[in-house]
Order: C-alpha cells, then sequence, then structure tokens
C-alpha cells in the first residue's frame, strides 16, 4: 500500500472503536487526527480544539494518532503543491490557518494554525514544508496573497 493511503480516505475511514469512553465529539477527534498527521503540531492541534470548546492536552491527541495507526512513514514527493492562507473568526478571536495540500491527491501535507499573520511564520512555513516532504521540483499554486509569495 503507498504510504499516502493511509491520509487519503474520508473522515469516516478513521477508526476510533479502539478509544474507549472519550468524551470528546468523534468529529473533532478523526479532524484532529488529519490536522496533526501532515504536520500541525500538538499544540496547534490542541489551540485548534480549543476553539470548539474541548479542553485536551496533547498526549490526548497523540494517543488519538497512534491508535489510529494511520502515521506515514516517509515524506512525499507531490508534483503540485497549492499553499493558501485563511483566517479563522472565534468569538473576538482570530486564527491564522496556513496550509499545503497536494491537489491531486488533496492530502494535507502541512498545516500550521497561529494565533497572528506575520512574515516570519509565512518565512518559516516553506523550510518546515521542505523538511517533512520532497517539493523542490513541485509547482506550488499560490493564490494572491501577497506574504506567500
Amino acid at each position: 500500500m503507498p504510504e499516502n493511503d493511509r491520509l487519503s480516505g474520508c473522515l469516516d475511514d478513521i477508526n476510533l472503536e479502539i478509544v474507549e469512553r472519550e468524551p470528546t465529539p468523534k468529529l473533532l477527534m478523526k479532524l484532529s487526527i488529519q490536522l496533526h498527521l501532515p504536520g500541525l503540531s500538538l499544540s496547534n492541534t490542541v489551540s485548534f480544539l480549543e476553539i470548539f470548546g474541548v479542553d485536551r492536552i496533547r498526549s490526548t491527541v497523540h494517543n488519538w494518532v497512534h491508535k489510529a495507526d494511520l502515521q506515514p512513514e516517509s515524506g512525499r514527493s507531490p508534483n503540485h503543491v497549492a499553499v493558501d492562507e485563511t483566517v479563522i473568526q472565534f468569538d473576538d478571536e482570530q486564527y491564522w490557518l496556513y496550509a499545503a495540500l497536494d491537489p491531486d491527491s488533496n492530502d494535507l501535507l502541512h498545516p500550521t494554525l497561529e494565533p497572528a499573520r506575520t512574515n516570519v511564520i509565512v518565512d518559516q512555513f516553506f523550510p518546515k514544508l521542505r523538511e517533512k516532504h520532497d517539493v523542490d521540483d513541485a509547482i506550488f499554486l499560490v493564490d494572491d496573497a501577497v506574504p506567500l509569495h
């Protein structure tokens, strides 16, 4: 089985039957797993859950990922990489979601959730993406967002 086949399915493909007595809604657990697997840190994944009023610690999310048994063995080499940023508004707080994905497979390659929009964050985003995946020969697809150019 190709390594990215483990991540390319829908949320329904993530089996959480082995997680017992977990008060977190299963949809948020599955979404957290899919955000963390391609690279969103455990801290940022926990921050994502807090947006929905779910208070968990990093080790809990780590255990979900481990029990789901979906961790890829190595990086990917996509031909194209789509990169975008968007703001997530929750009450009076804003968070910036930066994400790179493979448009051919719709796999999330590298997400990061940040409390601010700065050039430093963007400058760190691409080297971290390169550390995880072989994207040196990929064609990057970016919209008109100036910081991403």
